[in-house]
């Protein structure tokens, strides 16, 4: 076996409810636009067919902790999410099949730095540096499915210092958990370990150094977190 000629980096990880064990984090898929009213109020079509980006997998941080403030925005934005942890990996999986392959659920923020993803859609160029920072993708404990079902609706929610912002339904999802597991295994293939954040209900806005947030999805759990100050 071949020496690595740096310490390799601790293996990304998520906390299971009520559990000392950690589910792997291998990749982390997010889906866009897939709430109709969220799509609107960022001006596009809500017809659009679903489409996905990526966060490192380092990314994930536990619920309760402080994510600092990152740097190169002045306009960080909160959007809460359903996400889905995949257990069984697959390629071009029949949407029939697709929560056979999905080990759990839990509720993450996908955390944005609007500013840089308006200049990048300005000038067509990825959305990397807006979506894929340190630290940008916060993520409750999962919940594995056998106690958490498949959840088809539910209120899914985020406050900002006690101040609730986002207020929508998972049912109001354009394209549901086994669409998105479906369309994203046919570009890529799927292994246990992946995180897919689902989309965001209407109501994205901003956070300042110092914002408590929380959030929660029916029936799967919880997240809060503060905003420290810059990085």
């Amino acid at each position: 076996m071949n020496a690595f000629a740096l310490p390799p980096p601790v293996p990304p990880s998520a906390a299971i409810a009520d559990s000392e064990a950690r589910f792997p984090v291998r990749r982390i898929f997010c889906v866009g636009r897939n709430y109709a009213a969220h799509a609107r109020e960022l001006g596009n079509d809500e017809r659009d067919p679903p489409f996905f980006f990526t966060k490192p997998a380092d990314a994930v941080v536990d619920s309760g902790t402080t994510v600092p403030y990152p740097p190169l925005t002045r306009n960080l934005h909160h959007e809460i999410e359903l996400v889905a942890a995949i257990g069984k990996g697959g390629v071009r999986i029949p949407r029939g099949e697709a929560l056979g392959h999905v080990w759990g659920y839990g509720v993450g923020v996908d955390l944005t730095r609007r500013d840089l993803q308006d200049d990048a859609k300005k000038a067509a160029r990825p959305w990397d540096w807006a979506k894929a920072f340190d630290r940008s993708a916060p993520c409750g404990p999962l919940l594995p499915v056998q106690r958490s079902g498949h959840p088809q609706r539910g209120r899914i929610w985020l406050a900002v210092n006690g101040t609730v912002r986002q207020d929508g339904d998972l049912c109001e999802m354009i394209w549901p958990v086994a669409d998105i597991v479906s369309i994203c295994s046919e570009a890529v293939e799927l292994r246990p370990g992946d995180l897919i954040f689902t989309g965001t209900p209407a109501g994205v806005g901003p956070l300042a150094p110092g914002d408590r947030v929380t959030g929660g999805v029916d029936g799967i759990g919880a997240i809060e977190f503060t905003v420290g100050d810059a990085a």
